[in-house]
Order: structure tokens, then C-alpha cells, then sequence
């Protein structure tokens, strides 16, 4: 997915489709034995990164209330769950495959194929119908075979992780249906995982508004931060009838940060490009007196390398800039003298100091304190949705069509994700502290670990089963506990991190109960140890880079 220098950097859209055709092209070459298997899962999981937020530019990013932008980034983030969980299969896959399994992959191919066709615009529009009905098929029809020697675990382990990919598929079809213009709800799917299907634009503005109307938002902590800097400004503007008042809001608009530390690193910056500044043009306005012919031919060319070395020098050289820019403006309208520049120095200077104050009374830690507080909340939320769906599981209920005993925890899950996300998009943006005082925390597998348990609620009670033997029920409650706990712990931040050892199968289980529970037992093994690792890699003691600044 590399891009030759001068031309066109992709768009969102034609990176997942590029990674749709990745992952078609990596799975008919491991069918037909010719790819390396771990070789095929790091070229899947390097395309996986590539479709991080942080390694797109910000205004290809689809980060719009519409139905389209949100698609759009749900197909994203499916379509890197899918290449993950492809890389962990590659490795595994060797000819030959069991028939279901094969059969499903050729489908899954397909699949990839025709939705990166429609994203590029060259094939309709995909419908997730077909692959969720093989999805489903698969589920029903894989299993041991009656000829297989030795334990069976290995493939049904496989065949667990095959089934995951397949559902990332089926989400990725839906979302870039919606994202490519289908209107309406998708039939056959969870409403709650499209829930912004049908919806018009007005009522999903208003849920992203409603959504970070809460002090835990970081986007509410910007907005009553620059509001409450802007305010004052204008009270010290007004009330010292400061020259040129209006400099001391723009002052504070545009230095002010998220943090105190880049607060202040931007004003240290700043009021010495202002000084500088001021003095050049001090200077300028001094020796060229009225003589507007001076500062008309000066203007345009200040005016070019300001606009252009500002943003890519900094603070000290915008504010530098911009002040030599602005006196030569005012030294054309009227009459000015070097006192204009002393104006500038007061008034850039009165503004930092409140944009300072504010960065240092209101949330001086930015979004890393509230990423740590929506990632405690996310992992209270959505831990006892995991037990809830152990014992749907154990119970042998497909997943339910009324989901009256877990719907107010899913609601309250789906918007702890939604805010801990914001609080991620927003650290991002922000500078990583010389020492974090977090021990590293990775924030993604964070997300992670909330996107898994909820995708699970929807979809490991794959098809309803028999009731397992009580054994195996107590088994998945124990190894559901475990998590359930340990998603408790990290929700502290323990220094030591935590760790999380789901009990293995009994010995022999697989033997004694039902054939058609023996898929779904191993899939919630298999779930379960995917949300264990998720929580250790969170909350594990480790360096900076981990944290989702890399």
C-alpha cells in the first residue's frame, strides 16, 4: 500500500479497499499452499496498522455525525479486526483444509473481493445476507470429523477463529453497504451494531452532542476550557482598555492546548517569536515612518513565508511572523508608530498567561486522564455483558432477539465506547509526557477489549445448541468469572498490571458432551482467552510507545 512520492495519497476508502484485496489475495494463496503462513500474517497485520486514524491524514479521516462517515469508519475497524484475526489463522492453515472450512474461506474471498470492487465503485453494492447465510451454514455444519485421529482441539480451535473472521466479514459487507448509500436498517443483523442505519443526519448530530454532554468528555473539557479562556480574555481586554484588545483572544485561542505542559511549551515559544517579532518591526515602523509603498511591496512576500514556515516552524516563528504581518497591515490603514509593536508584545503576552491559567485550573492533563477514566468505565460497563453471554452460551439460547436482560448494559457499553474513542482520537493529538505516570498503558487494546466483548454479545451464541453438562457450564462460569474479575482489576490500573489465566478444558470434555455444543464450547474458550490478552496488553506495565502514540 506504499505510495510513489508525488502522487495521490489514498483515501480511506481506497486503503480498506486495499486491504479487503490483501486479505482475498492471502487467503486463495493459503489455500492453494504456495504463501508463507507467518510471512501472509505480518504483511495482514502491516496492513492492519495502516488503517489506524493516526496514520491517515486528518482530513481523510471519515470522523462526520453522517450515517456514510460513520459506516466508513466502522468498515475500518472490521476490516482491521478481520486482517488481525487472519494473521492469527494464517499460520495455522495447512492443506488440506477441512471441507466447511474451505468452502467458507473461497467465500470469504469472494466476499473481499466484491466489497473492495464497491467501495472502488467498480462492482454493486455488497449484501451482507449471502455471507452471513454462509456464515451461518459454517456454523451448523463444521465439527470433528468422524475420521480425525488425535485431538480434535486444535481444529476446533481453528474453526472458532475461522468463524470470527467470517463475522468481521459480515460486518465489513453491512458497513460498506451503509457507507456506499444503502438506506434502512439491515435485516438479520444486531440493531444495536448499526444503530445508526435509517437514522436522519439531524438525529445523529444530536446523538454526537448528547453523546459529550458529560464533564467526562474530553471534547466538552475543550469547548467549556476555551469558552471560559475566551471570557476572560475579553474581561481583561475590556476591563484595562487594552490597545488592540482583540489580540489577547487570538492570542489565547491560538496558543491554548489540551494540556498545561503543551500550554506551556506553546507560550514559551510564542512570546519569544512575539518578541523578536516585535522588535523587527519596531524597527521597521521606524525607519520607514509613513512611507505605505514600504509596506505594500513588503506584505505579500512576509506574508507567503509567514503562512508557510509558521505552521512548520512553530509557535515562535508563527507568532514572529504574524506580528511583522499585522503591523505592516495596520501601517497601511492608518498612521502607526513602534509603539504598535509594544501593543502586540502586551497583548500576545496577556493572552498566553490566560490561556496558561486556564490549561493549568481546568483538566491540565488533557485526554490522558479522561482516557484513563473512560477505560475504567468501559471495562465495568461491558464486564458483565461477558457473563451474560457465557450463560446464554451454556444454556444453549442462540443470541437472543430480545435482549431485555442485557439491553440497558449494552446501552450504557456502546456509549463508554463511544466516549473512551473520543478521549483516544483527542490523545492522539497530544504530545506523550517525558515520564507517564499511567506505566505505559495501551490504550488500543483498551478499545479493543470493549469492541471484542461486545461484537461477542452478539454473536458467540452462534445458533442455539443443547444445554452443555454440568461440567462444562461450570467450566465457562469460572473461566467468565476470571475475566469478569480481572476486567474489574484493571479498571484500577494496578501498577503491576494484571493477569489473567482462564482454567483450560477439562481433560476429555470434548468427548463427553454433544456434538453440536462441541463448536460452541470452544468458541467462548477461544473468546475468553482473546479478551484475557486484550486485558493484560491494556493494563500491563510496559514502556510509552505502547500507549497508542506510536
Amino acid at each position: 500500500m506504499a505510495v510513489a512520492a508525488g502522487t495521490r495519497q489514498p483515501s480511506y476508502r481506497d486503503r480498506i479497499a486495499g486491504s479487503l484485496d490483501l486479505a482475498a489475495h492471502a487467503v486463495r494463496e493459503l489455500l492453494r499452499g504456495v504463501a508463507d503462513g507467518r510471512e501472509t500474517a505480518e504483511a495482514l497485520r502491516t496492513a492492519g496498522r495502516d488503517l489506524r486514524f493516526s496514520r491517515t491524514p486528518a482530513g481523510g479521516r471519515p470522523t462526520g455525525a453522517g450515517a456514510r462517515d460513520r459506516a466508513l469508519a466502522q468498515a475500518g475497524y472490521a476490516t482491521r479486526r478481520c486482517l488481525d484475526l487472519l494473521a492469527v489463522l494464517a499460520p495455522l492453515l495447512r492443506p488440506p483444509v477441512d471441507l466447511p472450512s474451505a468452502t467458507l474461506l473461497r467465500g470469504l474471498a469472494a466476499a473481499c473481493a466484491d466489497t473492495a470492487g464497491a467501495l472502488r465503485g467498480t462492482r454493486p453494492r455488497p449484501d451482507p445476507a449471502g455471507i452471513e447465510e454462509m456464515t451461518a451454514q459454517y456454523a451448523a455444519t463444521r465439527g470433528v470429523p468422524s475420521d480425525l485421529r488425535g485431538d480434535p482441539h486444535p481444529l476446533l480451535s481453528r474453526q472458532s477463529t475461522l468463524l470470527a473472521v467470517a463475522v468481521s466479514t459480515v460486518t465489513v459487507s453491512a458497513a460498506v453497504a451503509l457507507a456506499t448509500g444503502r438506506r434502512g436498517p439491515l435485516p438479520g443483523l444486531p440493531r444495536e451494531q448499526f444503530w445508526y442505519a435509517g437514522a436522519s443526519t439531524a438525529r445523529l448530530w444530536w446523538v454526537r452532542i448528547a453523546d459529550h454532554v458529560t464533564p467526562r468528555s474530553v471534547v466538552f473539557q475543550n469547548a467549556v476550557r476555551t469558552a471560559c479562556g475566551l471570557a476572560l480574555a475579553r474581561l481583561v481586554a475590556g476591563s484595562l482598555d487594552l490597545s488592540h484588545g482583540f489580540w489577547v483572544l487570538l492570542g489565547m485561542l491560538t496558543l491554548g492546548r489540551t494540556t498545561a505542559g503543551a500550554t506551556w511549551s506553546a507560550v514559551r515559544g510564542a512570546a519569544m517569536g512575539t518578541l523578536v517579532g516585535s522588535l523587527a518591526a519596531g524597527a521597521l515602523l521606524a525607519s520607514a515612518g509613513d512611507a505605505t509603498e514600504v509596506y505594500a511591496a513588503l506584505l505579500v512576500p512576509t506574508m507567503l513565508v509567514a503562512f508557510w514556515a509558521g505552521p512548520v516552524g512553530g509557535p515562535a516563528w508563527g507568532q514572529g511572523l504574524f506580528t511583522l504581518v499585522v503591523s505592516m497591515a495596520f501601517a497601511q490603514i492608518a498612521p502607526v508608530t513602534w509603539q504598535l509593536a509594544e501593543a502586540r508584545i502586551v497583548d500576545v503576552l496577556t493572552g498566553s498567561v490566560i490561556g496558561l491559567v486556564c490549561g493549568v485550573l481546568a483538566w491540565p492533563a488533557g485526554a490522558r486522564a479522561e482516557m484513563r477514566r473512560s477505560a475504567a468505565a468501559l471495562f465495568r460497563t461491558t464486564a458483565p455483558l461477558v457473563r451474560v453471554t457465557v450463560e446464554r452460551t451454556a444454556a444453549g439460547h442462540a443470541a437472543p432477539t430480545s435482549r431485555a436482560d442485557a439491553a440497558p448494559t449494552l446501552r450504557r457499553a456502546l456509549l463508554r465506547w463511544r466516549i473512551a474513542h473520543a478521549s483516544y482520537a483527542q490523545l492522539r493529538t497530544e504530545p506523550p509526557p517525558r515520564r507517564p505516570a499511567d506505566g505505559g498503558s495501551d490504550w488500543l487494546a483498551a478499545l479493543n477489549f470493549g469492541s471484542r466483548v461486545l461484537t461477542g454479545t452478539y454473536w458467540v451464541p452462534w445458533s442455539p445448541g443443547t444445554p452443555w453438562p454440568p461440567d462444562a457450564a461450570a467450566w465457562a462460569r469460572a473461566a467468565a468469572d476470571e475475566v469478569v474479575s480481572a476486567a474489574l482489576r484493571a479498571a484500577d490500573f494496578p501498577a503491576g498490571g494484571v493477569t489473567v489465566r482462564p482454567a483450560p478444558l477439562p481433560k476429555g470434555i470434548l468427548g463427553r458432551i454433544p456434538a453440536p455444543s462441541v463448536s460452541h464450547l470452544v468458541d467462548v474458550e477461544v473468546w475468553l482467552h482473546a479478551l484475557a490478552s486484550d486485558l493484560e496488553q491494556a493494563v500491563g506495565p510496559g514502556d510509552e510507545g505502547r500507549d497508542g502514540h506510536r
